[in-house]
């Protein structure tokens, strides 16, 4: 979706290619972060619409980093989607009260990405 900024935030290399690969091939604009500091930082700086958020990172976790970027005025409006292999009962509820707006369990269906990136990027 040309215009829409994605900033994936994900520290493994596999998943990382996949994700970005995808995201080419439907026209959006792509930044990368490799663990949940940087995302931070790129966060603020980069203007990012949507932010797929692995929980699971070094240096800070994605639970951490979504609860500062929703503590920030500047950044709170932009819509994070939790992408994690944590799919036990609860993992979901507890990435929503960590901030996230939506949530994807690893192994990821790229339809269902597609799918909420079209709702978060309209």
């Amino acid at each position: 979706m040309a215009g829409c900024r994605v900033l994936v935030i994900e520290d493994n290399q596999d998943n990382m290619t996949l994700i970005v690969d995808v995201l080419l091939s439907l026209d959006y604009e792509v930044l990368k972060a490799y663990d949940g500091e940087q995302g931070v930082a790129m966060a603020k700086t980069e203007s990012p619409n949507v932010i797929l958020m692995d929980l699971s990172l070094p240096r800070m976790d994605g639970w951490t980093a979504t609860r500062i970027i929703k503590a920030d005025r500047a950044l709170m409006h932009i819509p994070i989607i939790a992408l994690t292999a944590h799919a036990m009962m609860g993992d979901k509820e507890k990435a929503l009260e960590a901030g996230c707006n939506d949530y994807i369990s690893k192994p990821i269906n790229l339809q269902e990405l597609a799918s909420k990136l079209l709702e978060y990027c309209s």
